[in-house]
């Protein structure tokens, strides 16, 4: 477990990243997240039908359209960068509490669309495997944040 702790000079010693859990911890709960979303939307295909899994592919390719956002900026950038035109959208895109908050508003609301909630699935099973893979948010710069 870490703890916050301070050098005694006021200087924080919390790892650069931020994080307070092990990033292998994170990503097997990623993982673990990821395998039941997954399930989850293929199972929401066979009960629904083509609306659905056309949702569920929908919904694993969207958030990655925020990379057009950046469509005519003539910026320099390095590998595994992005244009900073395009941060703010696809860190947008890429936040999982946006996609949970629209399922649970799902559920708590009388809306019935097997293919919105799938989509919605999908969605967050698009950032978990994202998480997987090792990629988060971006910096104001465009890069992967540690």
């Amino acid at each position: 477990m870490s703890t916050i702790t301070t050098t005694g000079i006021g200087v924080d010693t919390t790892p650069a990243t931020g994080h307070r859990l092990p990033a292998g911890l994170r990503r097997t709960g990623w993982a673990a997240w990821a395998a039941f979303l997954a399930a989850f939307a293929i199972l929401e295909g066979v009960n629904h039908g083509a609306g659905s899994w056309l949702a569920l592919v929908i919904g694993l390719i969207a958030p990655d359209l925020s990379f057009f956002a950046a469509a005519g900026a003539h910026e320099p950038v390095r590998q595994g960068q992005l244009p900073r035109k395009a941060v703010p959208f696809y860190n947008t895109a890429h936040r999982t509490w946006i996609p949970f908050g629209l399922v649970v508003a799902y559920t708590l609301l009388p809306v019935w669309s097997p293919m919105l909630f799938t989509f919605l699935l999908a969605w967050m099973l698009h950032i978990a495997i994202d998480r997987v893979a090792g990629y988060s948010l971006r910096t104001k710069e465009g890069f992967i944040r540690g």
